[in-house]
């Protein structure tokens, strides 16, 4: 079957009418040549297309690499975007961070329904199978890459993932084209690249057909780690509550090798990048079973899994706001920051709070707590804030991302949780708008 033959095989199977068609192009042989396929897909389909090239900058020959890639999209009469992007690499490995940056940029050219094309091939699937191997990866990890998979609001399509480097460089020298080659390839101090240049070349000549093997294995994974998603995603809705944490409760009466399972998926479901082996039996020992009084904590990429009221927590990586402070005006909203939403004081003639008891100070925003006191309506003396947000079951992660109103050096109300006896009122009415607040 030839590369062209292959190659529309894929695109007709999950191409929808009205939707485009997206190229990840670096430039380099696999992309080319899907360049080259895509150009003439579309000439004879009128699909929609465009090629996106991501500049990272790490090469003295970027610019040139941007260059060429214009070049060759002008002369195929297909769109380009060149997308320059700077790296994070606190905690994070150069190759992570670039693939991070790389689908962060392509990401925003996908409308819904639309196919992005990567020209990840078979030699990469060798590759990404024994990386996976290396770190003692499950099912999840040795299934490697998705020929079809969901993303943004489409899905990446990977047409040549069957397909060696061999017979894609003999398609480009057949067709005379040319292609760029970055010299970061060749350097076998990256894993990959040792994979690539000492490995593949001596199991594949032995063994020519271990490219079909790995895939099928993949393959083989990819369906064991989708059945048992599809087995525990029972167990996790029942352990799972509205605010998305899970009953500790419900999760000690499981076996501990389901019990790990469903902290994985749970973590999963909320985006995270899965942690070690060892991390997961940590959140179960170190967190869920730390002693009553204990306020335990465990980090892990993009969050921290924390306990409270018999429930485990994933809780975002927020700034502080301890020290953010805005003034308040009546009818005037206040936007709060770090996502959190706005607050605004309306006049309403149902409201729950004194106009006049409002004109006393002047008023503000603050998330912070310390030192301050509260006499809530509901209750029959004044407090210290911190004793009243453990009364009304606010996590302590939350503490200090509840908005305080202030009337000079009064509290006027915490967020949505009450208001101070003393601002007691009908005619005016706080609002916090906000997914995050307390209730």
């Amino acid at each position: 079957m030839s590369l062209e033959s292959i190659f529309t095989s894929v695109i007709q199977q999950h191409h929808q009418p009205g939707t485009g068609i997206v190229l990840g192009l670096s430039g380099g042989l696999d992309s080319r040549v899907m360049l080259e396929l895509l150009a003439n897909h579309a000439k004879q389909t009128n699909i929609p297309c465009l090629a996106v090239h991501v500049h990272h900058g790490l090469s003295d020959n970027a610019d040139q690499w941007a260059e060429q890639c214009q070049r060759w999209c002008q002369s195929l009469d297909v769109p380009l975007v060149i997308e320059r992007v700077r790296l994070d690499l606190e905690g994070r490995s150069v190759e992570e961070s670039a693939r991070e940056a790389r689908y962060s940029a392509l990401r925003k050219h996908l409308n819904t329904g639309d196919l992005l094309l990567t020209g990840q091939h078979a030699d990469d699937q060798v590759e990404t199978f024994l990386l996976a191997l290396k770190r003692g990866s499950g099912p999840k990890g040795l299934s490697s890459m998705a020929a079809v998979m969901p993303f943004a609001n489409g899905q990446i399509v990977r047409p040549l993932l069957s397909v060696t480097r061999q017979e894609i460089e003999s398609f480009a020298q057949a067709s005379k084209l040319e292609w760029i080659e970055d010299e970061s390839n060749q350097d076998q101090r990256f894993d990959r690249n040792f994979i690539r240049h000492q490995i593949t070349p001596l199991v594949t000549g032995r063994w020519p057909h271990f490219y079909q093997s790995v895939q099928r294995s993949a393959e083989l994974c990819a369906e064991q780690e989708s059945l048992i998603e599809e087995l525990v995603a029972d167990k996790l809705s029942a352990a799972q509550s509205q605010d998305g944490s899970l009953e500790i409760n419900d999760l000690a009466a499981l076996s501990p090798l389901l019990r790990l399972r469903l902290i994985r998926s749970w973590l999963a479901s909320h985006g995270l990048r899965m942690p070690t082996r060892t991390q997961l039996l940590n959140i179960w020992q170190e967190v869920a079973m730390a002693q009553k009084d204990a306020n335990p904590q465990l980090v892990l990429a993009g969050g921290q899994v924390r306990r409270y009221a018999h429930r485990l927590y994933l809780v975002k990586e927020w700034q502080s706001l301890e020290q953010w402070q805005s003034r308040l005006e009546i009818e005037q909203p206040c936007t709060l920051p770090d996502g959190l939403g706005q607050v605004r004081l309306s006049r309403s003639q149902h409201g729950q709070l004194s106009l006049d008891a409002l004109k006393e100070g002047e008023l503000r925003v603050t998330f912070d707590p310390e030192g301050l006191s509260a006499h809530p309506s509901q209750r029959g003396h004044s407090r210290k804030l911190k004793k009243l947000f453990q009364e009304y079951g606010v996590p302590s992660w939350l503490r200090r991302r509840t908005p305080i109103v202030m009337c000079d050096q009064r509290v006027v109300a915490v967020g949505n949780l009450f208001i101070d006896r003393h601002f007691i009122g009908q005619d005016c009415e706080l609002i916090w708008d906000n997914s995050e607040s307390v209730r």
